[in-house]
């Protein structure tokens, strides 16, 4: 059976997309003053092609010239369903079959994997040039422990993005959630590092609105730029900002990127839905913040 959730439109959810308009329309009022109307070489002389990667899930199709992890390994699952869905008849599903390990410290890292990936890097035009504007719908129903001190916490990664075309996908930023609610940008602004210049979190969000909500559908954009200087990516959750960093080590392209289910070892069940997603070359963060504006006026 189709299950189309129903979303509940509270006052706090209208006020929220109020906040996220306003704040939206000064951003693109203070970024288009004083810009030319060329910005398409914004990346080290890499030319954009207004290319745009989409899928809602529909069919395999749009991801058999890519690897997909294989259902079943990891101790977690995949599949394309209809059990829950926010557009067409079938989204991403995935989910956790049992604790990879008892904790998240073991010498070998050991996380759950499930998803198809995209390998930008293999179509005919080859990695995409940044910016780049990465929409999707995510829904996520599972708990995330905060463990002992000197532990590492439970994590769950939304998106995963590589200028690598490696197999080994050496250089990465990620979308993550962990116990504390919040999304946050990974490995900002060098592998390894977690540095933000802005971060919604319990000190500046006293209401708790930029807490991620759970077991709903929400929608999660990100803007990445690449560029080898002055790279940097921010993370919009329903049309808010709640992630801003620097991002160096790269050099212009996105060539590779994983949505679906990526976390840690010591999780022992949960599921994740993806839908609508799509991945666009765009000029700049204007013109990211106006296709954001545009979709908080018709939601």
């Amino acid at each position: 059976m189709l299950i189309r959730p129903r979303f509940r439109k509270d006052a706090g959810s209208r006020a929220r997309r109020k906040v996220g308009l306003y704040h939206l329309f000064i951003l693109v009022s203070t970024m288009l003053f004083g810009l030319n109307a060329c910005t398409t070489d914004s990346s080290g002389g890499l030319l954009q092609a207004d290319r745009i990667f989409s899928s809602s899930f529909e069919s395999i199709a749009d991801f058999s010239a890519f690897y997909i992890v294989p259902q079943g390994d990891y101790d977690s699952d995949h599949e394309l369903t209809k059990e829950l869905v926010h557009d067409g008849e079938y989204s991403h599903k995935a989910w956790i079959t049992a604790a990879r390990a008892a904790t998240n410290d073991g010498f070998v890292y050991r996380p759950h994997r499930a998803y198809p990936t995209i390998q930008l890097y293999k179509t005919a035009e080859g990695s995409f040039v940044t910016p780049c504007l990465i929409s999707f719908w995510a829904y996520l129903d599972m708990t995330l422990a905060d463990k002992p001190a000197g532990s590492i916490d439970d994590w769950f990664s939304f998106a995963t993005l590589t200028p690598d075309t490696s197999d080994t996908w050496n250089r990465t930023v990620l979308v993550n959630i962990a116990p504390d609610g919040y999304l946050h940008l990974m490995h900002v602004p060098d592998q390894g590092e977690q540095e933000h210049i802005y971060q919604a979190a319990a000190a500046n969000d006293g209401s708790g609105d930029l807490l991620y909500p759970y077991r709903q559908w929400v929608r999660i954009d990100v803007y990445l730029d690449l560029s080898a200087d002055g790279g940097y990516a921010k993370v919009w959750q329903d049309g808010v900002l709640v992630s801003h960093a620097r991002v160096d080590g790269g050099h212009g392209t996105l060539a590779q990127a994983h949505f679906g289910l990526y976390a840690s070892a010591a999780v022992a069940a949960g599921t994740v839905y993806n839908d609508a997603l799509s991945i666009r070359e765009i000029s700049d963060e204007a013109a990211a913040l106006l296709l954001l504006i545009t979709w908080l006026e018709e939601r």
